[in-house]
């Protein structure tokens, strides 16, 4: 009797271990995806900009949750003011402008991985702008004048430098003030600045309902198709969150290949993102859209020649050091 009581326990168990095991394989698609997640509340900052497609449509469409992930969107003036905070743990992953990411690594500032491309700008996704009756009516006419930028020797800076070299315009001609995205138009039409220069959604806004008129599209030149947005975490973030890391990954390049297929989707996710940074139906069916280059690889599989291509320009027209950028790719230094 004693070792039927035994056995009946012992198969009790077993059944038991075999039902919650069933349950836990039927829970869904993000019971299964979360397996192994390090930290499944994260802070995300990204610039609530066109380059960001692929992540708002992730964030649009369910698929960080689909992962086992909670993503709470932060945004960010520029990837250059938002760094410090990553830095210090205050963000976990950031999306931004590789060229202020680039600087920061460069000084010391941090130590950062790029695991994944955001855009490559397309025509119409960046350019400069003035206000009807503006006294600027060509690029030749910005000398002696003000542009507003949305960070110090950013991307924008570099397009602007890159595309008035190309007309020989020398930039030192040229004065730049750092202005939020925001208050770019308030200061065009108050005289504080003579042109700003904006990305989408933020240049179509500005054009349907202040009157912006664009003075030049930055797509042209050296900087055609250029690499604009990726995003990273610290190398210290990485190693201790890889699980983590690769589940966001995941759903990201999920976002990125619906992005970059279906402006239906783009559209409906920049409708969507928390105010005021959504645009309206208007803006939407407008706006100029970037390219959003897509993985299939493991994390950190970034196309290291487009990145190259970054220092490079970086170097020819803003005086940029030396800067090996295998220092921030995965496995790479």
């Amino acid at each position: 009797m004693r070792t039927r009581r035994v056995r009946g326990k012992a198969l009790l168990v077993m059944a038991t271990a075999l039902a919650l095991a069933l349950a836990a394989g039927c829970s869904g698609g993000a019971g299964a995806a979360s397996s192994g997640i390090e930290k499944p509340n994260l802070n995300v900052a990204v610039v609530p900009a066109l380059d960001s497609a692929g992540f708002f449509v992730a964030l649009n469409e369910g698929l960080f949750k689909a992962q086992g992930l909670n993503v709470t969107f932060t945004p960010a003036t520029s990837s250059e003011t938002v760094v410090a905070g990553q830095v210090q743990g205050e963000y976990d992953i950031t999306g931004g402008n590789y060229v202020s990411y680039i600087q920061a690594q460069q000084s010391g500032q941090a130590n950062l991985d790029i695991f994944a491309e955001g855009s490559v700008m397309g025509p119409g996704a960046q350019a400069i702008y003035t206000m009807p009756g503006s006294p600027v009516q060509t690029l030749a006419g910005l000398e002696n004048h003000t542009i507003a930028i949305n960070a110090p020797k950013d991307i924008l800076y570099l397009l602007t430098a890159s595309v008035l070299a190309e007309h020989g315009i020398p930039i030192k001609t040229v004065s730049f003030a750092n202005v939020a995205f925001a208050d770019m138009v308030p200061d065009m039409q108050s005289g504080a600045i003579s042109a700003a220069v904006m990305p989408e959604p933020f240049a179509s806004d500005a054009e349907q309902t202040q009157g912006a008129v664009p003075l030049a599209d930055l797509n042209q030149g050296a900087t055609t198709a250029f690499p604009v947005e990726g995003y990273v975490v610290t190398k210290q973030w990485a190693a201790k969150y890889p699980h983590t890391l690769a589940a966001f990954y995941k759903a990201l390049e999920e976002g990125q290949q619906i992005a970059d297929t279906s402006r239906a989707a783009v559209e409906a996710a920049m409708e969507n993102v928390p105010a005021p940074y959504g645009v309206s139906k208007q803006t939407a069916a407008v706006m100029a859209l970037d390219n959003y280059p897509v993985s299939t690889g493991p994390v950190g599989s970034v196309d290291k020649a487009r990145l190259q291509r970054v220092v490079d320009v970086m170097q020819q027209f803003i005086g940029f050091p030396s800067f090996n950028i295998n220092s921030m790719l995965m496995g790479g230094g």
